[in-house]
């Protein structure tokens, strides 16, 4: 065998070599981070389409419970007027405000499903039924691509800081950087009070 044939064949052995070591897992874990994280921002867009419609359909029923639309109405425009930026997920203040206006949204949405409770009618309305299945519907989706997001990420920052993840970021991936996680909001951590009349 030549010399040039054999350092082919060392060359292409090394190359196998090194794509069964993890060379790619970095990028390939980015990427399933950034999907996830743009399967988030879709949820909670489909979440804020459907606010105006629950509070016009309930604003018919509940005048009197102007505080609790006002308050979903306010939490919504917090949501929507938020600029997010494109590195949000590696910019820790950036991605805590906007899990304060997410979590802020869904207070108020809660409170207004709370309020519901004390109008027959609405509850029996076929338009009031429809949204509040969508939106128990897309706050299920919410949970779902929240946790998706959350696995990716664990993957991606678990690999860049280990061995041998964390030497190919060194070497080859040094701009991906590690990405922010979702945490639990405050008052999630309290047990509901239940009371019975």
């Amino acid at each position: 065998m030549s010399r040039a044939a054999s350092s082919v064949l060392l060359a292409l052995f090394g190359l196998l070599t090194l794509s069964g070591c993890g060379i790619n897992n970095i990028p390939t874990y980015d990427e399933a981070a950034k999907a996830a994280w743009s399967q988030v921002e879709n949820q909670y867009q489909r979440r804020a389409d459907l606010v105006p419609n629950l509070v016009e359909t309930v604003k018919g029923f509940a005048k009197q419970e102007k505080d609790v639309l006002v308050q979903v109405v306010e939490a919504r425009s917090k949501v929507a007027q938020m600029q997010v930026p494109k590195d949000i997920v590696n910019n820790p203040q950036a991605f805590k405000q906007f899990q304060q206006n997410q979590d802020a949204l869904s207070s108020a949405l809660s409170r207004l499903l709370v309020v519901v409770e004390k109008y027959p009618d609405l509850k029996s309305n076929q338009n009031f039924l429809a949204l509040q299945s969508q939106l128990e519907g897309t706050e299920n989706r919410i949970s779902v691509a929240r946790k998706d997001y959350i696995e990716a990420v664990q993957r991606l920052n678990t690999e860049i800081r280990t061995i041998p993840g964390r030497w190919w970021h060194s070497l080859l991936y040094s701009d991906v950087k590690a990405k922010e996680s979702f945490t639990a909001a405050p008052e999630a951590k309290e047990a509901p009070k239940v009371k019975f009349q």
